[in-house]
């Protein structure tokens, strides 16, 4: 099940719960990833990251944000020159090892076919390049109520997350957990979201979060090239060029002389 763009959006942007949620996610982000520290950088967010991409715009080299076909497109930041871009989930218009930073928004819990999109994902990645994906957490209230966009689509245990991503060659660099309020609009659960998220983890660092988040980062391995064969010289071979020794003639024996010279004395 593929989420609807305009769901999304009256959820992120019209909804209080919804702006809670994404103020919450992008500070984690943010944290994770300084602004000023993606300067000269290309940043993009895949799914409905958009909400997250925000505080890049004035310092990030270049930001786009992909949005699968099945959910829709929309203008994005509002205001200003569009960043967004419709496209397929496993074949992105960006270039091989373009993107320095790259975050998943609901995009992985409702892919098709999430290898291949993780796949796509380490394609446009530059080596060393960081990507952040976040996901409902399975063992959260968030995952069990279809009032949220996170109810939607696959649920993620941390560990499941991690071995999907190294499946696809990703290197684990650190994880955590996000929107420990619980998902209600009542205007006490929205007024005490900052005091649930400071306390949230030290009551439980994922049972009771909304949404699991790890960053991976992409190793990439020098190549090795094609199988050389290594020839180890004979020992002979490291004295080649100088003559080898001959047997010696045999000695002359003292008797042998002496006859000879008898011959010719007499």
């Amino acid at each position: 099940m593929h989420h609807d763009v305009i769901e999304l959006r009256r959820f992120y942007y019209t909804r209080s719960l919804g702006r809670v949620a994404q103020r919450i996610l992008r500070d984690r982000l943010v944290a994770n990833w300084p602004a000023r520290g993606t300067t000269g950088m290309t940043v993009a967010g895949y799914g409905f990251a958009v909400p997250m991409l925000r505080p890049y715009l004035a310092h990030a080299r270049r930001v786009t944000g992909l949005m699968p076909g099945p959910q829709g497109v929309m203008a994005w930041p509002a205001g200003m020159a569009n960043h967004s871009v419709l496209c397929d989930e496993t074949a992105w218009p960006l270039e091989t090892g373009s993107v320095d930073r790259l975050v998943i928004l609901h995009g992985l819990e409702t892919s098709d076919h999430p290898a291949a999109l993780l796949a796509e994902a380490s394609r446009v990645l530059g080596p060393g390049g960081r990507m952040v994906v976040m996901v409902p957490n399975r063992a959260g209230l968030w995952a069990r109520t279809d009032n949220t966009p996170f109810g939607f689509g696959r649920s993620y245990t941390a560990g499941q997350l991690e071995r999907q991503a190294e499946a696809a060659g990703f290197v684990s660099e650190r994880s955590g957990a996000a929107i420990y309020v619980p998902p209600s609009d009542r205007r006490f659960w929205l007024r005490s979201a900052i005091w649930w998220e400071s306390v949230g983890a030290r009551i439980s660092s994922v049972l009771v979060a909304g949404v699991i988040w790890a960053e991976f980062s992409k190793q990439v391995h020098a190549p090795t090239g094609p199988a050389r064969r290594v020839t180890v010289p004979s020992p002979l071979d490291v004295l080649e060029g100088i003559a080898r020794p001959r047997p010696a003639r045999g000695p002359v024996t003292g008797g042998a002389g002496q006859g000879r010279s008898g011959r010719q004395g007499g």
